[in-house]
């Protein structure tokens, strides 16, 4: 009797996340808690076939923007949700509501109360 090792499949994570007043989804084979403080880090990013009929210039504008880039880290309060999936879906970047705006805040860290400026 043979015994055979059960079949490793690749596995597949969709991440969403925003950045400059933009959703970004994309696919990736490997997600994980980044060697940098308060990051995740995204390795081997995943995109459709080029052999489509249709092109996706969401798709397109995304690979341009990840081109040459060997894993992406994306700060912890950016990301809105990380989903291992079955099957890869299309990358894309959509707008987040509110985020029109040229202009956009500085994240700064929240003060603890009682340590801020001018108390003793």
């Amino acid at each position: 009797m043979t015994m055979t090792k059960p079949k490793t499949e690749a596995r597949t994570f969709k991440v969403i996340f925003t950045n400059q007043g933009q959703v970004f989804e994309i696919y990736a084979a490997s997600v994980s808690q980044g060697e940098m403080f308060g990051f995740i880090e995204v390795e081997q990013i995943l995109f459709g076939e080029r052999s489509q009929l249709i092109v996706d210039s969401s798709e397109e504008r995304l690979k341009t923007e990840f081109a040459g880039v060997k894993r992406v880290f994306i700060p912890l309060h950016a990301v809105i949700r990380i989903d291992e999936v079955e099957k890869r879906g299309s990358a894309r970047i959509t707008p987040s509501e509110g985020g029109s705006s040229v202009v956009k805040a500085f994240p700064v860290p929240a003060v603890p109360s009682g340590r801020g400026p001018g108390s003793h």
